[in-house]
């Protein structure tokens, strides 16, 4: 039997599409002046990001080699320059481009964190090293900036075993889809960005004995 792939949080993408379309229909069909963003983002926290905004790597619609050009029904959607320009630009390429975590973190986005309201969040601040990484930097996993996304149900116990030392893989389980390819690579940044996972140097280890 196929094993179903899920997360409990819906990608921020897919709820600003959503806030999109809602509106859409509000308007009697048509499109909104402003962006979600826009609409969202006090007046100072916008002026603050745009300083950081140097490009915009966002093609539009038609040539993203995602949709059809010759869709009547394009012109509805949202451009992702409009969208997502407020936003940081991420580290590397990838993706979307937009760095979520920093959105978050800076107050330019607050992604609903629960839906039944007697939920218990758990957000655990615990940094679990990864040393076995052979000439790469260690992998250093923030649970902080995971568990501000997800519920530890996500990962826990059907991904990865809550154990030290229970869960043995490799980039070669990841790269298949794996482990934490389960979302890098689809609705988080892409496997490509090495350094944004291997970020501890092996004389930190060193030093730290």
């Amino acid at each position: 039997m196929t094993e179903k792939r899920h997360i409990d949080r819906f990608p921020i993408w897919g709820v600003a599409l959503c806030l999109l379309l809602v509106q859409c229909q509000s308007n009697n069909g048509d499109l909104p002046t402003k962006s979600v963003f826009e609409q969202s983002i006090e007046p100072e926290k916008t002026a603050v990001l745009t300083e950081n905004v140097k490009t915009t790597p966002w093609k539009p619609l038609n040539l993203d080699g995602v949709h059809d050009p010759a869709n009547a029904v394009l012109s509805y959607l949202q451009e992702p320059d409009e969208a997502l320009s407020l936003l940081s630009v991420a580290p590397e390429p990838g993706g979307n481009n937009v760095d979520w975590v920093e959105a978050l973190e800076s107050g330019l986005i607050s992604p609903r964190s629960k839906i039944q309201p007697d939920w218990k969040v758990n957000n655990l601040d615990l940094d679990i090293i990864m040393p076995n990484t052979a000439g790469m930097p260690q992998v250093v996993f923030p649970h902080r900036q995971h568990t501000e996304w997800l519920d530890c149900s996500n990962c826990h116990d059907k991904i990865f075993k809550a154990k030290t030392g229970a869960n043995q893989f490799g980039m070669l389980e990841i790269l298949q889809g794996e482990y934490c390819g389960r979302c890098h690579g689809a609705v988080s940044f892409p496997l490509t960005q090495c350094l944004r996972c291997h970020s501890r140097d092996h004389d930190q280890a060193t030093l730290a004995k």
